[in-house]
Parts: C-alpha cells; structure tokens; sequence
C-alpha cells in the first residue's frame, strides 16, 4: 500500500499533481518582460543613486583646501589646518586640533560659520 493510496488519492490523481505544468497562455509570455522590467526599475531606483552620491562625495572629498569650514559624519565641525592624501587637520577651537580620515568629511560649510 503506497502513501498515495493511504490518502485515498488514486494513482492517475498523484501522477496528475506531481507533475510539472508549465503556463500556457498569454501570461506565459510576458514573464521574461517583467522581469526585465524589475531589473530595470531595480537599476534606476537603487544602484544609479547609490553611484551619483559616492561620485558627488569623491568631487567634495577633492576640492578640500586649507581653510575650509566641514562638518564631518560624526558631526564634529572644524576648519581644515592641513590637508594629507589620506588624513585632514581640523582646528576645533584655538588650542585643539585633531586629525581625522579625509573620507569623514561630509560637507564643506560656508564661510565664516565657525567662529575659532
């Protein structure tokens, strides 16, 4: 006695529901169009932002000179003493200097919004 005919289910029925039906009408061809559809969308909704914002970040992170005002991401806001190709000098207050990762800038401020 097979598990099929435990359950009742004759051996036509279980042949019938374990086998593989494909679609068959017009859903079945626009299947391979939504899922270009969602790839698309999926490009202009998450990776095309994601790689204007790092390009913008990269255009600020080089155009950072000596006196500039920043705010960095940890909000510490200071003006840049001394610029290296990896680290930045920010000056606190008149006696507190710290050095800080170039990439931990997050906006240039405009001038005159610090007062040292």
């Amino acid at each position: 006695m097979s598990i099929f005919e435990f359950l009742g289910i004759s051996s036509a029925q279980a042949a019938a529901a374990t086998s593989v039906q494909h679609p068959a009408g017009p859903m079945a061809a626009f299947s391979p169009i939504l899922m270009v559809v969602v790839l698309v969308a999926f490009y202009f909704m998450i990776i095309r932002p994601q790689n204007r914002k790092r390009k913008e970040q990269a255009d600020l992170l080089s155009q950072l000179v000596v006196g500039d005002e920043v705010s960095t991401i940890g909000g510490i806001i200071g003006k840049i003493t001394q610029l290296q190709d990896d680290f930045v000098q920010l000056s606190l207050s008149s006696n507190t200097t710290i050095t800080m990762q170039r990439s931990s800038i997050a906006t240039i401020l405009p001038k005159g919004t610090i007062t040292l």
